[in-house]
């Protein structure tokens, strides 16, 4: 594939296309959960020639995968913890997505370290450092990222103005990567339903099949048209994250495998509010703080508290934002203020349940359990080793299948839109004037859909309207809210605006002000007839109240409260209404 074509998309005939095709037939495997670690896991058993499904509650990527730091890192505080077998790997995996397997969307980000004591500091972070970059170069590939260096003071002020300059003595800059998370889940599903993976959103499991101890499948509700089905499979894979014990349950008795759940929250501000040409990395005294450039914002993140409350729907406190906000401006010379917050997101991370009380010290390592047959079980890790977790995860589906199983080629399998992304890249100009689009346009959908962009230059070519970007959040074209509908799996207004696009956390009015353009945008492609925009338009604008006023609350316990008030455009089921 070295265009658009070919790839799969996820559009709603292909949903139900997917739904069909997992009914008719028995698979090899049936993946839950439609994460990052899911959705690799659906790409690595598909490019091994197994026969794979799978299925997500929500939409993709709309628990932990979509609410991270958005960074692809090695972890430079796991080198204090002595981990270094995890750095090393996670930095292997960095330069795979960076040189290989993505490209188009993961890319180079620069940070600052700010030194705060004289004599000691600068030697003991910079060999942390030098390791970091040292171990980023056992890969067999080039590191990717250029190399660190050390900073004076007044050098460090010159790429950072907005830094203090009492609040450090000096400074030392390294580089990591970024990605859009979402967009990236939504990507690997694509390519995975390229290479023949069923792959359905909205399909809740409710229950397990079972022939005598043996999982032989799972019992599925659409949430979307009703009603229920059974999908067989030789082997069910749980890759729900922070729900994998929820899942547990529905099979029966105490699992191998238990996940405690910590809440990360991110600020969103203006570039503008933050005059540097790097990103910063702050020591605080449970973890680090990033400011990490996006776009034309900064995202500042993150916390790391135990949560025990709603795992669909983490809220953030006014304790939380203060806390952030306070952390910041210890070291900035004009200090943010929540009039400066454009967008604030909680998520979890699903850490494996150990001794220490403290989430930030629980493992980020992963665990692959076999609990019973025809039962795989994943858990823990993080998202940029989530390519090594789908690996492992299938070996041991393959481990309970009675067939010989090829080893894992994900590490040479470009994602749709990578390959030719580079050529489109150098030739952006050209394409800025074939298309009439400014070649800025050109760059945004190049590092969105890369070599894809074909399909949504298409859409414009043949109603150049859709070339016009949205009123109220310009920096998307209305091309990419129809394209998310028809491609890219997006099913429900809230879809576009928190993860196909990021305007729920890159404006002010959270996606408020193009609600109605977008869900418009969206009525044809989706079938929704008016009733079912105004519908659209009203569960969002109930979620971001109740967001905005849970982030004005004291505690986590009343801020979850507020938060649950909104409903949701489509339920899952509870507990209380699964059949035994």
């Amino acid at each position: 594939m070295t265009s658009g074509r070919g790839a799969a998309r996820l559009g709603p005939a292909q949903r139900a296309e997917a739904l069909e095709r997992m009914v008719a037939k028995e698979l090899d495997v049936v993946v839950v959960g439609g994460g990052v670690v899911g959705a690799g896991i659906a790409l690595d058993a598909a490019t091994r020639g197994l026969d794979v499904g799978l299925v997500e509650a929500r939409d993709f990527a709309s628990g932990t995968s979509s609410r991270s730091s958005k960074l692809i890192h090695g972890g430079l505080r796991y080198l204090e913890q002595l981990n270094f077998e995890l750095v090393r790997e996670a930095l292997q995996e960095r330069a795979l997505l960076l040189k290989r397997i993505a490209p188009h969307l993961v890319r180079p980000v620069p940070f600052l370290f700010p030194l705060t004591h004289y004599a000691w500091e600068r030697p003991y972070v910079g060999a942390g450092v030098a390791l970091y970059d040292t171990l980023g170069f056992a890969t067999g590939l080039s590191r990717g990222v250029p190399g660190h260096r050390h900073m004076s003071r007044s050098r460090a002020l010159r790429l950072a103005p907005a830094l203090k300059k009492s609040a450090f003595t000096g400074a030392v800059q390294y580089w990591d990567a970024q990605v859009d998370d979402a967009r990236y889940v939504m990507m690997l599903l694509r390519t995975a339903a390229t290479y023949g993976a069923h792959v359905a959103p909205r399909a809740q499991v409710v229950g397990f099949l079972r022939e005598g101890e043996r999982v032989t499948g799972v019992r599925v509700r659409d949430l979307e048209a009703g009603g229920e089905f059974e999908v067989r499979a030789r082997q069910v894979v749980n890759a729900t994250g922070v729900w994998t014990d929820d899942i547990q349950e529905l099979v029966g008795g105490r699992g191998q495998i238990h996940v405690r759940a910590s809440k990360g929250i991110h600020l969103v501000v203006p570039r503008d509010r933050i005059h540097s040409l790097t990103g910063i990395i702050l020591r605080t005294e449970k973890s680090v703080l990033f400011l990490i450039p996006w776009g034309r914002h900064w995202i500042i993140g993150t916390t790391d508290t135990d949560w025990k409350l709603d795992k669909g729907h983490p809220a953030a406190s006014r304790a939380d934002i203060d806390y952030l906000l306070d952390h910041v401006n210890a070291v900035l010379s004009v200090p943010l203020t929540r009039d400066d917050v454009e967008g604030v997101y909680a998520g979890l991370r699903p850490l494996l349940s150990g001794e220490s009380d403290q989430t930030s010290k629980l493992s980020r390592e992963h665990v692959v359990a076999h609990p019973v047959p025809g039962l795989v079980m994943i858990a823990g890790g993080k998202y940029t080793t989530y390519r090594v977790m789908a690996k492992d995860a299938v070996d041991a589906v393959a481990h309970g299948l009675d067939q010989r199983v090829p080893h894992s080629c994900t590490d040479s399998v470009p994602l749709v839109g990578a390959e030719g992304y580079q050529a489109l890249w150098n030739s952006r100009h050209r394409l800025a004037q074939s298309s009439g689009l400014h070649v800025a346009r050109i760059e945004h959908l190049l590092q969105r859909h890369g070599s894809l962009i074909d399909e949504v230059l298409e859409l414009i070519e043949r109603d150049p309207a859709l070339g016009r970007p949205l009123s109220g959040a310009d920096d998307y074209l209305r091309a990419e809210i129809v394209y998310a509908a028809t491609h890219e799996g997006a099913r429900h207004l809230n879809d576009v605006l928190t993860r196909r696009t990021r305007i729920s956390i890159e404006t002010f009015h959270r996606g408020l002000a193009v609600a109605q353009e977008v869900a418009e945008l969206m009525a044809e492609p989706l079938g929704w007839d008016g009733e079912q925009v105004k519908r659209e338009v009203e569960y969002y604008a109930k979620r971001v109240e109740a967001e905005r006023r849970s982030q004005e609350q004291d505690s986590d316990q009343e801020a979850d409260a507020i938060r649950l008030g909104a409903p949701e455009i489509v339920p899952v089921v509870g507990p209380e209404e699964q059949p035994e």
